[in-house]
């Protein structure tokens, strides 16, 4: 086997490869001795078979199997030998089309190095920890925006108003006619919760007990049952109560119903959820800020492949994020910006650097954790979290997307272990306003 470089610009490579037809002969040689002592065919003992008619009967078949590996055998060797590592899969090219048994094989190996990562003292970066704790007004802001969620209705004298709850019967009616489902008796409806069809809520602001109402609506286009999508509809309405809302009482009897024992108990717990919203915040600001600090301290070339995709990925992004009616990835091609790129190239950069960084450390993420992320992701489907657990398992690609955001995670506490850390104590509206800085740049 003979390689030779024939390109070496930046981090681009290129190499001529040939893997003579000795070579080829030899490797199918060896598959059919290991296979011989199972052969059996017509007129010989099972593994009697003489290697010239075994050569006749299945070389043919055995040499592209010999040609990949030889192939890939030479790859691997020129990786070992020069310590190159791709950016993306190598491109291979067979230049010899006319090849035929007995010929040398003659191969282009073309692709773009990782660039070598510059050492970093990580003791030289310093940035601030913010820490906000949950003061008593938060947290009683807290429990009443609970007390809301828990609340409960009260009957009423005179009209309903937005907010309040109807207490109706109803009868739906399409050209005269009662469809399926359209019927109902002491329905407790409340009103501005967009819960029924669009416009029969507004319909009953005004209405009272013992008011007879006929609502006229039109079922939406996209509406699920076909035979009404699109269709005019009439409901006889009677309304038999109004009520206004009335919020829970903030006591011992409001904490019991979210799990505590008593009032203190459910402040407790909503003072360590709030403070742990903080935390969380609180990292993402310091995260930025140290990768700020790497980024500044680091330069070296990067792979056009991966920036070029990064840039291209990051304008597909955010244009669905500027389209949202658009679903599909049918539309005109998304040309990178210069903002894209200068971006990509960002992202690229760092995120090279922290994968050296988490592999010098040893840096892992366990099944454990992976499992724990996983089954996280899982309740965002709920009755399908088996399948989607299933899913992720079976799926390399999707496993690698969980992790690096893990792995990533984990090597910014080794980098903050390493550097200088200052906590300094905000407000809760100064971390607000932090995090909000953090969505501008």
């Amino acid at each position: 086997m003979q390689v030779t470089e024939t390109l070496n610009e930046g981090l681009k490579r290129g190499y001529s490869i040939v893997v003579s037809a000795a070579e080829l002969d030899e490797k199918v040689t060896a598959k059919l001795v290991e296979a011989q002592p199972e052969v059996e065919l017509k007129g010989f003992r099972k593994g009697k078979v003489p290697m010239p008619l075994l050569k006749k009967q299945f070389g043919q078949r055995l040499m592209g199997e010999a040609m990949q590996e030889a192939i890939d055998g030479a790859m691997n060797k020129h990786f070992e030998d020069s310590g190159d590592r791709p950016a993306l899969q190598p491109e291979i090219k067979m230049t010899n089309d006319d090849w035929k048994e007995g010929d040398d094989i003659n191969v282009d190996m073309s692709y773009e190095a990782l660039p070598v990562v510059p050492e970093i003292d990580l003791s030289v970066i310093a940035v601030e920890k913010l820490v906000v704790k949950a003061d008593d007004a938060s947290v009683d802001e807290a429990l009443a925006s609970l007390a809301e969620t828990a609340q409960d209705f009260e009957t009423k004298d005179g009209a309903a108003e937005d907010k309040d709850q109807v207490v109706i019967d109803f009868l739906g009616k399409v050209d005269g006619e009662a469809f399926e489902g359209g019927a109902a008796e002491d329905y407790p409806l409340a009103l501005g919760t967009g819960s029924f069809i669009p416009g029969f809520e507004e319909q009953l602001i005004g209405v009272k007990a013992g008011d007879e109402k006929n609502v006229e609506v039109k079922f939406p286009e996209e509406y699920g049952a076909e035979n009404l999508a699109g269709k005019d509809a009439v409901f006889e309405v009677k309304v038999k109560e109004v009520k206004a809302p009335k919020a829970a009482e903030i006591n011992d009897e409001l904490a019991t119903k979210f799990g505590a024992e008593d009032l203190d108990g459910l402040k407790g717990q909503i003072r360590e959820r709030l403070e742990a919203e903080y935390t969380g915040a609180a990292r993402q600001v310091m995260k930025r800020a140290m990768l700020d600090k790497l980024d500044d301290l680091v330069s070296f070339d990067l792979p056009p492949s991966l920036v070029e995709a990064e840039a291209g990925q990051i304008a597909h992004q955010l244009w669905h994020e500027e389209n949202p009616d658009v679903q599909g990835h049918d539309h005109d091609p998304v040309v990178p910006t210069d903002e894209h790129n200068k971006l990509a190239e960002r992202r690229v950069r760092l995120g090279l650097l922290l994968a050296e960084l988490g592999q010098k450390a040893e840096v892992e993420v366990s099944e454990a954790e992976m499992t724990q992320a996983i089954m996280n992701q899982a309740r965002q489907y709920p009755g399908q979290e088996r399948q989607f657990f299933d899913y992720v398992r079976e799926n390399p690609q999707m496993q690698q997307q969980m992790r690096a955001p893990i792995f990533e995670d984990k090597v910014i506490d080794h980098i903050a272990e390493k550097a200088e850390v200052t906590e300094k104590e905000i407000s809760k509206d100064d971390l607000q306003k932090a995090v909000e800085a953090l969505d501008d740049e």
